[in-house]
């Protein structure tokens, strides 16, 4: 696996990790790499078919195996722009719940990332994806 389909990789495993691909995360998995190059360059069908051949990759292999290849195509800075994107990606349908914490953990770990930076991705991810509503201002 080279390590643009790997990248793409990460970033699909993130949106279906628990077997379902729901339309927030094919959003949020398209706006990821649309403005990402090499990604942003390609055309459609080419978009189409490493989707469909990271997808028949998926079913064979299941989630957790397709991640592990994917990680040793890609180097360590790759690795944490990769988990950076797969958290992005992750609150597209909403906060995390355990469940996807967990995923991100899983992740974290199969991508080798010092649990330093990990951890500096989420919060950051966390502080992005915080509340714009002052609560107090709530009615």
């Amino acid at each position: 696996m080279d390590s643009l389909t790997a990248f793409a990789a990460i970033a699909l495993t993130a949106v279906s990790w628990d077997g379902v691909l729901s339309q927030a995360g094919s959003r949020a998995l398209r706006h990821e790499l649309d403005y990402r190059e090499p990604f942003a360059s390609m055309k459609d069908g080419e978009m189409v078919a490493l989707m469909d051949e990271l997808l028949e990759r998926m079913r064979r292999l299941g989630v957790h195996e397709l991640m592990v290849e994917a990680a040793q195509a890609l180097s360590p800075e790759q690795r944490r722009t990769a988990y950076a994107v797969a958290a992005e990606i992750m609150r597209s349908d909403g906060p995390l719940v355990e469940e996807e914490r967990c995923m991100l953990g899983t992740l974290a770990t199969t991508l080798s990332m010092e649990p330093g930076d990990a951890q500096r991705i989420s919060s950051v991810m966390d502080v992005l994806h915080g509340s714009v509503v002052d609560c107090a201002m709530t009615v």
